[in-house]
């Protein structure tokens, strides 16, 4: 039995671990330039004029925005589509902010509602937030989490969430021109959720129940 490499061998081994360490550097720098690239606004609470531009850009519905890093600058695809989350914990709108300006959760959303129906912005619309566990959904769908009122059981969500949330879509569907939602249970609908693109319960029992009533609500707005 022979132990150890011969030189040739132990050249291309060196050689190997060379174009490791080379494509290791290439990514870095990529993503240490791509972070360069970002808006200054990028990953940090707004207020006054910053805000009021963001908001300007967006859902006027909107009173809030802390706009996360973790998103793809801009969105690949066209917007068609509107998919549900919830939270799974009852945050208000800055714990959200601090959770989605972390880089290493790799998360957002582009909108997120409390329970007191207060809706912020996280991603901008022309952006591809990172929500669903599916790139392509995210290209071209508005994704939305909403905050719990209860944890766990059926994980409940206040009326004033799900009011605002009617507002938000419709807003949302009017501006991007979307004619009306179609829920159908599953991704052949442009009103979604979570669930159907990843093995998790969320939205949740309560608010999965209630998709059908939000399209409902919905288009009803979108025919006033």
């Amino acid at each position: 039995m022979q132990f150890g490499l011969k030189k040739s061998e132990f050249a291309n081994v060196w050689l190997l671990l060379l174009g490791f360490a080379g494509v290791t550097v290439l990514v870095l720098t990529l993503c240490w330039t791509a972070s360069e690239r970002l808006p200054d606004y990028i990953g940090r609470e707004l207020a006054g004029e910053e805000l009021a531009a963001v908001v300007g850009r967006n859902s006027s519905l909107a009173e809030y925005a802390w706009l996360s890093p973790c998103a793809d600058f801009p969105r690949a695809a066209q917007i068609d589509s509107i998919t549900i989350h919830h939270m799974g914990a009852d945050l208000q709108l800055a714990e959200v902010g601090e959770r989605f300006a972390n880089q290493d959760r790799r998360t957002s959303a582009n909108y997120a509602i409390d329970s007191q129906g207060r809706i912020g912005i996280f991603v901008e619309e022309a952006n591809q937030a990172w929500t669903s566990s599916n790139a392509t959904n995210d290209a071209r769908a508005v994704t939305v989490e909403v905050a719990n009122d209860q944890i766990g059981g059926d994980w409940h969500v206040s009326e004033a969430a799900f009011a605002a949330l009617v507002e938000l879509c419709a807003d949302v569907c009017r501006r991007n021109g979307i004619a009306e939602l179609t829920y159908t249970g599953d991704e052949r609908g442009n009103l979604t959720c979570h669930r159907m693109f990843a093995n998790t319960l969320c939205p949740g029992p309560y608010l999965e129940g209630r998709l059908g009533e939000l399209a409902v609500a919905v288009n009803e707005r979108l025919r006033e």
